[in-house]
Formats: C-alpha cells, structure tokens, sequence
C-alpha cells in the first residue's frame, strides 16, 4: 500500500499527501540552501520524525506502566554539515511535564533509542538523546 504523495509546487516546495488520513504536509527549501524557509524543510522532518517516533513509543511504554505523558514534549536540533551537505547530528530533548523517578526515566530513555525511526536512521548521524523531568 502507497504511504504518501509528494507533489513538487515549484519554487523549492512539495506537498506531502498522506494517503490513509488525507493529511498534509508542506516542505520548502530552507534559507541557507536557496529556499524561502517557510515550511519544515525535507532535513528538518527527518530530524522532527525521530522525536515524534521517541515519544510516540515512550507513549506506548508509558501506556504499558499506567504513566500519562500527556503534555510531554520534545525539543529537537539538528546539525548541518557540508561536504556533502548531509544532517551530521540530532540532538534529541525529552521534557516530562512531571517529576518521574530515575527508575522510571531510564526506562523511558531506553525505549526511546529502541524507535523505529531512530534504527533506520544511518550510523554515521549522530544521535543525542537527553531525558528533562520536571522537579
């Protein structure tokens, strides 16, 4: 079954059709590679899947140990490099919006490493993960 259509718009732009959901999302070009920088860039979704997967499987962990993570975000960075012009790192932090015991943010970590997207992802991308619980 097709996951996606990506439609090129022109002046560096796609749209991303998801199939099942009918849901879009729009790409552009950032600034420092000749776009407008209005939308994620194809290297920012990249780097923006690995967090959504993190959480989405932490959120399947939490559910297992009746723990609600609603609320809980990430912040996200990725890293350029040239030469070629490839992302190099993601920086990965995970903020619960509550305190959580070190037994329970271990565990947490963990399961965020075993993602889908963060195992796909080339080992030569370096990726940094930091656990952030509320005091």
């Amino acid at each position: 079954m097709t996951t996606s259509k990506v439609t090129y718009q022109g002046d560096l732009r796609t749209s991303a059709i998801h199939l099942q959901s009918n849901n879009e999302i729009i790409t552009d070009a950032p600034t420092d590679n000749q776009g407008k920088g209005e939308a994620f860039s194809p290297t920012d979704l990249l780097a923006t899947s690995l967090a959504s997967c993190m959480l989405t499987i932490i959120g399947i962990k939490a559910r297992d140990i009746n723990v609600d993570l609603a609320g809980t975000t990430a912040e996200v960075t990725k890293v350029m490099t040239a030469d070629p012009r490839r992302v190099s790192e993601i920086h990965v932090a995970i903020i619960f919006n509550q305190q959580l015991d070190e037994k329970t943010q271990k565990i947490f970590y963990n399961t965020a490493l075993t993602c889908p997207v963060a195992k796909s992802i080339h080992p030569d991308i370096t990726q940094k993960v930091t656990i952030h619980s509320k005091n």
